[in-house]
């Protein structure tokens, strides 16, 4: 009998999923689907590994909101795969904190450890931890594990992991933690396996999407990153500010009488693409517009991600090597070839044709850096997690 894991994907508004097969060194994927909880009839839609349709079903709001789609979930599983065992749920949970950064069998006292992050990731640890009590409630004896998007930098040192305020706040975990860590280390594998020779070189992810980070990667290690204590900071994002003067927030509240809940609401939920265009958060619908204020949102998103990426060249002491990856990163040809014009100075070089293609190396001959478009999988990445955790409790 094969062994399968279901991983979990939460986002803000939707669930992603992915059934595999992971009796094999390699995880296989059996199938994938979404869960979209915010439709006026959230829906659960399932697909094979090319994309065919396999199952959807939609439910009222309150049926969702009492874990239906969840049941929904289990049951289409257990009548097409039931030959095989379902032997855990693997769950991407964004913040671990100072004290978790490995794949950890979720238990009642670090779901606890793991809610008391909230403030850190108002707008994701609940997302990400909700799930995890649904499907125990489901299927009260279901090894559910938890991979942590903070794990893949757990190692940034000083300078780089440290704010520049008083060192008793470090001392309490105040600290650059970095996000999008799953992401990261699955492409960091992914050119390890097409350009291994560009493994110890100076390299820079970009995962642009709703949420946005840079990482600066050395021999497959984080050494630096753009989001720091939570996932606002650096990058413009789709609704999320990124960085910030500090004094911002004093005038809003000082000021503006701004309380902290509305600062939190604006910064998470009114800001980035959406704030500065009022008009989307969505990158396609603001590469689309003829507005003003749609271009002016996609400038700054821009702008503001080649600054990070020279920025965080300075970390690695130049670039050699640059990828994108994210659902902008992936798909938007417009916003890789205006970021690798603003770092011409840096010798970047991006081809034209190949950006149109956007499949692996899209750099010019003439360009001093290779450039890459690498499809992400964090499903994958889980995946893997879970398959060694489930191997290495039961010695197999």
């Amino acid at each position: 009998m094969s062994d399968a894991v279901l991983v979990l994907n939460s986002g803000s508004s939707s669930i992603k999923f992915g059934l595999f097969d992971v009796a094999a060194t390699e995880p296989a994927l059996l199938c994938k689907g979404l869960l979209d909880e915010h439709e006026a009839k959230p829906r659960l839609v399932v697909k094979g590994p090319a994309g065919e349709d396999l199952f959807e079903s939609s439910k009222q709001a309150p049926e969702a909101a009492g874990g239906h789609l969840f049941a929904d979930v289990l049951a289409f599983i257990e009548d097409r795969f039931g030959g095989r065992s379902l032997r855990a749920v693997g769950h991407r949970i964004v913040h671990g904190g100072p004290d978790h950064s490995d794949p950890v069998v979720l238990t009642d006292d670090i779901i606890a450890k793991l809610e008391a992050l909230t403030p850190l990731a108002p707008l994701h640890q609940p997302r990400c931890l909700a799930p995890v009590r649904t499907l125990t409630a489901l299927r009260p004896g279901m090894t559910q594990i938890a991979c942590f998007d903070t794990g893949f930098h757990h190692g940034l040192a000083p300078p780089a992991s440290r704010f520049a305020i008083p060192r008793r706040f470090e001392a309490r975990g105040v600290r650059r933690y970095g996000f999008h860590g799953l992401s990261f280390e699955y492409v960091a594998g992914r050119l390890a396996e097409i350009a291994p020779e560009l493994v110890a070189k100076r390299t820079i992810i970009a995962h642009l999407g709703n949420g946005a980070s840079l990482c600066a990667l050395r021999d497959g290690r984080s050494i630096d990153t753009t989001m720091g204590l939570t996932p606002l900071d650096g990058l413009v994002m789709g609704t999320r500010c990124g960085a910030i003067d500090p004094g911002v927030l004093l005038y809003l509240q000082q000021h503006e009488y701004m309380s902290i809940e509305q600062v939190q609401h604006l910064l998470y939920h009114e800001s980035g693409l959406f704030g500065v265009s009022g008009i989307s958060a969505d990158m396609r619908t603001l590469l689309a517009s003829r507005e003003p204020a749609a271009r002016e949102a996609v400038d700054l998103f821009v702008l503001r991600a080649a600054q990070e990426i020279a920025m965080m060249a300075t970390t690695l002491g130049g670039l050699d090597c640059l990828i994108f990856t994210g659902g902008i990163g992936e798909h938007a040809k417009e916003i890789r070839g205006a970021i690798g014009e603003r770092l011409a100075w840096m010798g970047v070089r991006i081809d034209a044709a190949s950006n149109d293609a956007a499949r692996g190396r899209i750099n010019g001959n003439d360009s001093m850096v290779e450039v890459f478009v690498v499809h992400t999988n964090e499903e994958m990445m889980i995946a893997r997690h879970c398959a060694a955790l489930i191997r290495g409790r039961h010695g197999t």
